[in-house]
């Protein structure tokens, strides 16, 4: 789950691939494509080997993308001011723009991972005793927490839940009409 008041990962690594995306369009536009298309590729593929959700080969973790994203985000700058290679000035302003923007979604991202469901075994352990905290809650309280600190899941889940009982109830709904059709 994403820290509090932080991006999600999958849209940092959607916004990489978009940024790629721009730098390697400006290139194809530009005079001098070199600079830009090789940007746009290192971004991309940046965003492509790091382990999240639009992960393409998931080989570094996001603890490392964090620790390169900064390097990734300099060689853009020294792209965008290096006198070595020719570089359309408009090309210039897009790639430090482009470098702005992901300064901030850098810095704006969550990297922290889900944490990792727990073996069978470990799930037969934790079902016994969630049991066992069932039959000693208070009246009132069937989970056995507190009432004052905070059931598992989040808003969303519930109501994805919600959302999908209703459907199944509505589907077995028409089920038995249309039983009931048929016995007529």
């Amino acid at each position: 789950m994403a820290e509090a008041g932080k991006r999600p990962f999958w849209m940092h690594q959607l916004v990489e691939y978009i940024l790629g995306g721009a730098l390697v369009a400006s290139g194809l536009q530009s005079p001098y494509p070199l600079v830009p298309a090789v940007l746009g590729g290192i971004v991309m593929g940046h965003a492509a080997i790091t382990r999240g959700a639009l992960a393409a080969f998931r080989v570094i973790d996001r603890r490392l993308h964090r620790v390169l994203d900064p390097l990734v985000i300099g060689l853009q700058v020294l792209g965008a001011v290096q006198p070595w290679i020719t570089v359309d000035p408009g090309t210039r302003v897009i790639i430090g723009g482009i470098a702005a923007v992901h300064f901030v979604v850098w810095f704006s991202s969550s990297f922290s991972e889900k944490p990792k469901k727990p073996a069978k075994s470990e799930q037969a352990t934790s079902g016994q005793a969630k049991s066992e905290r069932a039959e000693s809650a208070p009246a009132g309280n069937p989970n056995g927490t507190p009432s004052d600190a905070p059931v598992a899941g989040d808003r969303s889940a519930e109501i994805g839940r919600s959302a999908g009982r209703m459907v199944g109830s509505g589907v077995n709904a028409v089920r038995r009409a249309k039983e009931k059709r048929a016995n007529r």
